[in-house]
This record gives C-alpha cells, structure tokens and sequence, in this order.
C-alpha cells in the first residue's frame, strides 16, 4: 500500500474525481443495457431513445455521463420553446377563433419523463448509487 500526504483540499478533489468516474461507469453500463434491451433478436435497432445534442464545439467519441446532462438540460429548454411557440399559440388561435393553418411538432415529454419521471434513469441511477 502507498501513502501519501495530502491536503484536506486535494482530499475533496480525489473523493469528487473518483465519485464522478464511478458514476460514468454506471452510466456507460446502463447505456449499454438499454441498448442491449433494444436490440432487435437480429442484432438491426428498431427502437430507440433519442435526447437532444446541439451541434457545439465539442466532439466525442463517446459521451459521458455530463454531457448527457447537457443534452437533458437542451431538452428540458425544447420542451418550454415547443410548449409556448406551439401549442400555447395554437391554444390562443383556437380561442381567438383565428383562421389558420395547425402546425405539427413532436412532444418531447415522454422522452423526459423517461429520464426524470418516477423510476426514470436519474431514480434508477439514484438507486444504484446509494
């Protein structure tokens, strides 16, 4: 065994570095059962979870459990925009009895329920790590 002094400063960054890659390690395991459970029995993906990633600066070869929480964040922001651009004004339009042509758009909601609903992966991750 090696010892080796260190200050109550760079104690709490080891703890907080080997909390966070522990956690990614959950999350890569956890990815790869969802997408294990996926999987068509030929091995083709017929479904799958998709979560929002905004084109940046960034690029990785494979995400980690922080940029997942990014993407979650874009996500929650869509959500709002889709709510009050769409279908808060299409509400209004109905209302105000306005002619007008209805506009299309996918409800994000199931995918964030998936993700912070009650058993979502941040409960089930919760759980794991405890």
């Amino acid at each position: 065994m090696l010892v080796k002094p260190v200050s109550g400063q760079q104690s709490l960054e080891a703890r907080d570095a080997l909390s966070k890659h522990i956690y990614g390690q959950l999350f890569t395991w956890t990815v790869q059962r969802l997408n294990s459970a996926l999987r068509s029995q030929k091995g083709q993906t017929k479904s799958f979870i998709g979560v929002l990633d905004i084109y940046g600066f960034e690029t990785f070869d494979r995400n980690s459990f922080e940029q997942f929480c990014i993407n979650y964040a874009n996500e929650k922001l869509q959500q709002q925009f889709n709510r009050h651009v769409f279908h808060l004004e299409q509400e209004e339009y109905i209302r105000e009895e306005l002619a007008w042509s209805r506009i299309e758009f996918s409800d994000n909601q199931l995918c964030i329920n998936l993700i912070e609903g009650q058993l979502g992966l941040f409960d089930l991750l919760d759980e794991e790590c405890r």
